[in-house]
């Protein structure tokens, strides 16, 4: 089972601070990792989906700080659990997945992780980049079944729509401007 969150060193008598992330490239846990949105429809309900395909660059720099973080999203595997409605979201109306296949995240600078810390960055969708803060909490390092070890991070955001050329003309009483982005991704440890 896996256990995740800023309580999980805790209960095993650790620490996140007491841990550390090895220096080298850590690579994407894709089966322990989801990159997932909530809209607002309506002004009277949210609808909440995922992104099914996605990558990440996490590069942890001797100093033991994250010297690199990316992440790619690929924008045809919009996923609502409504094949109606992700149709329509991936046409030219909404998020025009042919001219704009993916969403991409690239941070400033390097970042030292803690228990809890900000990364910002610039997403890039189509022609259009713009600056973007995520609150970042890190539940610490773990051994898997699997043998390797595993580092697990969740992260908050949000993006206005309407900023990178999305339905601009699409009124808010319809569809949110404000899209909020929930990650959490699990990446496993450089191999030596």
């Amino acid at each position: 089972m896996w256990l995740s969150g800023p309580w999980s060193g805790r209960l095993f008598g650790m620490t996140t601070s007491e841990q550390t992330l090895t220096t080298g490239a850590w690579t994407l846990d894709p089966a322990h990792s989801s990159v997932n949105f909530t809209v607002r429809h309506l002004g009277i309900s949210k609808v909440r989906g995922r992104f099914n395909k996605f990558d990440t660059s996490f590069v942890v720099d001797p100093s033991g700080a994250a010297a690199t973080i990316e992440a790619t999203v690929y924008l045809d595997s919009f996923d609502t659990g409504n094949e109606q409605r992700d149709a329509h979201t991936r046409s030219a109306d909404l998020l025009d997945v042919e001219k704009r296949p993916t969403l991409h995240f690239k941070a400033l600078e390097p970042v030292q992780v803690a228990e809890e810390f900000e990364v910002t960055g610039e997403v890039t969708l189509g022609g259009v980049t713009k600056s973007v803060t995520l609150d970042v909490e890190w539940g610490g390092v773990r051994e898997h079944q699997d043998g390797k070890r595993h580092a697990g991070f969740s992260a908050t955001g949000t993006i206005k729509r309407t900023e990178f050329d999305v339905a601009p003309g699409l009124p808010n009483a319809m569809l949110s401007d404000k899209i909020a982005i929930e990650l959490d991704i699990q990446l496993i440890e450089p191999q030596a």
